[in-house]
């Protein structure tokens, strides 16, 4: 391990971040909403840090290892949730509660303790929402683009931030322009969704702000009724379409715009196994709506609460309170299976659940066909046996990590239904639960909500990137 390396690259990425903070003295000065202290004392904390780093480590940078890319992603997102915490205490808040909100931010949980939005300043409200849109795809990514600048590689960090089935999917031929392709489509999705709200009836701050939590899947807004506050069809059309843009895999959306192959969407199985499962979820919800007497909920509803939950945004549009409690348990399935591979959502992700029913059906048959040799095959491609097993074997550590964090969290006093729901609303990074945290998350104890912040990194860095460093093999090679 390279420590004065990966120390100077720290100090380079908390600088960058520290330039994030610009965009809400800004928003503050516009507004004159009297936040603009704070956002000037954090920006000269977090800067004088990231500053004060790099310059007793300039001059030592070398190339880095896997296992330094490990430990560089995983307490970056610590430290940047750290630093992101600073507005939220500087405004009040406890620490604890400041962290776990920067850390449901920097993670696109969209898990809150904050009440009363309406009456908050409008810098500290836009700030929650940059933070969602920030993680979304992930600083370290907007690093990777500009480091090779700096003389700095970045392979091996984009190898851990982004697991799954884009780790062998280099878009173009260099790393730097990888990742400046994804940014492209990032804000182009975010500067389209800003201005059809805005078309669609939102307010110009409405607008920027809830296109940053769309497009970034993260879910915070700036209304406690959050999208059911514009009472609009015309708005929740729009939110629909861009959660489910955000939902599918970046390299379908690289094909259509830079490839001009529209049609690798519908090509692909993972797209359609997840718009299946939504509309499946979907039809569910009608029936368990239409034959439960005391359940109220409307159609339109229904579809976008589906969708939201589904692509793991955690957005509303109303009540829920006078649903069939099934229906709620039933959506938060649907979160566990998650968004698309190569995706900001979050979830187990549908290329693994493909993988793990196709495996499952495979094994069945062989039970019944001893002698016959069938090959798992997604879509016109086969799958290795090693790739099956690797994604069983995520799925065995999601399941124990869940019941640990599960059995953590009811040790603190919650009941089990918001227990429950609390740690897989948090490591799927969905943001609502069911229960006590369907509104918010006040009623956790410190404790409860370090071990959810905990969930939130977990699920973001999808469970393997974190618990590796967990492990004394790690440490001793």
């Amino acid at each position: 391990m390279n420590l004065r390396s990966i120390i100077n690259l720290f100090s380079i990425l908390v600088i960058f971040f520290s330039i994030s903070f610009v965009l809400p003295m800004l928003v503050s000065w516009i507004y004159m909403d009297k936040s603009l202290n704070i956002f000037i004392a954090t920006f000269l904390i977090v800067f004088t840090f990231g500053l004060s780093g790099w310059y007793f480590t300039k001059g030592s940078i070398k190339d880095l290892s896997q296992s330094d890319g490990f430990i560089i992603i995983t307490f970056f997102w610590i430290i940047l949730s750290v630093a992101g915490s600073i507005p939220f205490y500087l405004s009040g808040m406890s620490f604890i509660d400041a962290f776990f909100e920067s850390m449901s931010g920097i993670t696109t949980t969209g898990a809150t303790v904050l009440s009363g939005l309406d009456d908050l300043p409008q810098s500290l409200l836009f700030y929650r929402q940059l933070l969602q849109w920030m993680g979304g795809m992930g600083l370290i990514v907007l690093a990777i683009a500009v480091m090779p600048l700096l003389g700095i590689g970045g392979g091996q960090l984009y190898k851990a931030e982004i697991p799954g089935a884009m780790n062998d999917q280099k878009l173009t031929p260099r790393i730097k322009e990888t990742a400046q392709a994804l940014w492209a489509i990032y804000v182009v999705l975010t500067l389209a969704c800003a201005f059809l709200y805005f078309i669609g009836g939102m307010s110009g701050f409405d607008a920027i702000s809830h296109s940053l939590s769309t497009v970034s899947i993260g879910g915070f807004s700036t209304h406690d009724l959050s999208i059911g506050y514009f009472d609009s069809n015309v708005i929740e059309l729009i939110c629909i379409v861009f959660m489910l843009l955000s939902a599918l895999s970046f390299t379908l959306h690289y094909f259509a715009f830079y490839m001009k192959k529209p049609l690798k969407y519908f090509y692909d199985p993972e797209f359609r196994f997840f718009i299946s499962i939504i509309f499946f979820i979907f039809m569910i919800t009608v029936l368990i709506n239409l034959f439960s007497p005391n359940s109220n909920a409307d159609i339109s509803d229904l579809l976008f609460q589906s969708i939201s939950i589904m692509t793991t945004t955690g957005f509303s549009v109303g009540d829920t309170s006078g649903w069939a409690p099934s229906i709620g348990f039933l959506l938060l399935i649907g979160a566990f299976i998650g968004a698309c591979s190569g995706s900001v959502g979050g979830g187990v992700k549908s290329w693994r659940v493909l993988i793990m029913i196709n495996y499952a059906y495979i094994t069945l048959k062989k039970m019944v066909h001893p002698n016959a040799v069938i090959s798992l095959k997604i879509g016109s491609k086969s799958v290795d046996d090693s790739v099956a097993s690797s994604v069983w074997g995520f799925f065995s550590i999601y399941v124990i990590s869940f019941i640990i964090l599960l059995l953590s969290l009811l040790i603190t006093g919650l009941d089990f239904e918001s227990a429950f729901s609390a740690i897989g609303a948090c490591l799927n990074n969905l943001g609502p639960g069911l229960g006590e945290v369907s509104n918010n998350y006040q009623s956790v104890t410190p404790i409860g909500k370090l071990i959810l912040s905990f969930a939130m990194i977990l699920g973001r860095l999808e469970i393997f990137t974190l618990l590796v460093l967990l492990t004394p093999a790690f440490w001793n090679k």
